[in-house]
């Protein structure tokens, strides 16, 4: 008998707090800098999952890929709502965020797992998706950064250097350092 999932359709009361990593992750990774003192990507995810939490039973999905996805959906409008507001020249901003974030789900994925996979290991993937997140999270900011930016929008020891203000040895040390840290985080 196949096991059940928290985020399967099963009540009226979703358990939705399990993907705020998840979704700090990717508010983090797509946050313009220029409104951190406006706004914490952390707000974003608050009204995400307080969307979420309203919008339940418009929800049609079953799988914990399709919850993801529809969480990617409000968190994206959610973002770009605050981009309109705070920069309201900023036109057609929705699609890349979309694209943006979907390309950055499709990074953290790839961490995981190789492409062939049964529906069984498809469920497994969501589950370390969810795991690598919020093991993300315990990393101090440095070290969480260094790996965001690298792995997660693909740059370049040198573009992550000059964004985080260090040397590409410091850099380098810092991705070192984390991913041993993450190593340890999700063998526990």
């Amino acid at each position: 008998m196949p096991r059940e999932r928290e985020s399967e359709r099963e009540g009226p009361e979703p358990c939705l707090e399990r993907y705020r990593d998840y979704l700090h992750l990717l508010a983090r990774i797509q946050f313009d800098p220029r409104l951190r003192a406006k706004l914490d990507p952390s707000d974003v995810v608050q009204q995400t999952l307080l969307k979420a939490h309203a919008k339940w039973d418009q929800f049609r999905g079953r799988s914990e890929a399709e919850v993801l996805a529809w969480l990617r959906t409000i968190l994206t409008r959610q973002m770009v709502d605050i981009v309109r507001h705070f920069s309201p020249r900023q036109g057609g901003r929705e699609q890349s965020l979309q694209r943006a974030l979907e390309d950055s789900s499709a990074r953290l994925e790839s961490w995981l797992a190789a492409e062939d996979l049964s529906p069984g290991q498809k469920v497994d993937r969501q589950e370390q998706l969810i795991r690598l997140a919020a093991a993300l999270s315990t990393l101090p900011e440095d070290q969480r950064t260094a790996l965001e930016l690298k792995h997660l929008r693909d740059l370049p020891v040198s573009r992550i250097g000059v964004i985080m203000d260090k040397s590409p040895s410091a850099v380098a040390s810092l991705l070192y350092r984390g991913l041993k840290a993450l190593r340890v985080e999700l063998s526990e």
